[in-house]
């Protein structure tokens, strides 16, 4: 299970520090008993897992990279016939986003308001594209990561790129968990090229996370849309007439 697989890999990197339960106790403001208990456990929170990580100077990233690289690293990118597949079917491609997601067959029939058969007919279909693999429980499993870097001029890209420009953008961005910055100035090259990285940086924690809390109960969590972009840039009110 990918929770328990984090755990072992959180273990593996406190003996790999030399930090002791007793010392990430003391780091984390916990005694002990605490620690060990929440380990034995076989599960994390998220807030508990970052403090653990903080405590001994890692980052869920890296975890979520042992984890990955333990299970087999999975694809970052779909090839371009199989983006056109789900491109084509925006209810195929909803089947793959709930079950990348960690949904059972159940959860996506209740979702999607399908039937158990049209469900098993996208199952089928995105068994044919090898997009997903069957898992025990009545589950199947992406054999992507959770959040796939979508091709910049690929039919996927191309499909988000007009919701974005008709849907997510028609808010006022103040609600809990919604937030919108935005910021210009003249930069330099060298300062363009470190915003970049740091944009990338964030999209790469992102997906981590994602990974994460993809086998958390669809309860515990909901669907959350990121759009970071930069460009040379004027402000048309700005530009001379």
């Amino acid at each position: 299970m990918e929770s328990m697989r984090v755990v072992t890999n959180l273990k593996a990197a406190l003996k790999a520090r030399g930090v002791t339960y007793a010392q990430l106790a003391k780091r984390s403001g916990l005694s002990e008993t605490s620690v060990k208990r929440v380990l034995s456990r076989g599960t994390l929170s998220l807030r508990r897992l970052e403090q653990f990580c903080n405590a001994i100077g890692t980052s869920i990233g890296e975890i979520v990279q042992l984890t990955r690289a333990a299970d087999g690293e999975r694809a970052q990118l779909l090839t371009l016939e199989q983006e056109k597949a789900l491109a084509s079917d925006a209810r195929l491609f909803a089947c793959y986003h709930l079950i990348a997601n960690g949904r059972s067959r159940r959860e996506i029939e209740v979702d999607l308001r399908a039937s158990p058969r049209t469900v098993a007919q996208w199952m089928d279909t995105l068994q044919e594209l090898n997009l997903v693999t069957h898992a025990a429980r009545s589950r199947s499993k992406v054999v992507t990561t959770t959040a796939v870097q979508w091709r910049p001029d690929g039919p996927v890209h191309r499909m988000y790129e007009r919701e974005v420009r008709t849907e997510f953008l028609q808010s006022l961005f103040s609600a809990e968990r919604e937030a919108l910055h935005f910021r210009a100035a003249e930069l330099s090259p060298e300062s363009c090229r470190i915003l970049q990285r740091k944009l990338d940086r964030l999209i790469a924690d992102f997906r981590d996370l994602a990974e994460l809390d993809s086998t958390l109960p669809s309860s515990a969590k909901r669907n959350i849309g990121c759009l970071l972009a930069m460009r040379p840039w004027v402000f048309s009110r700005f530009r001379p007439g």
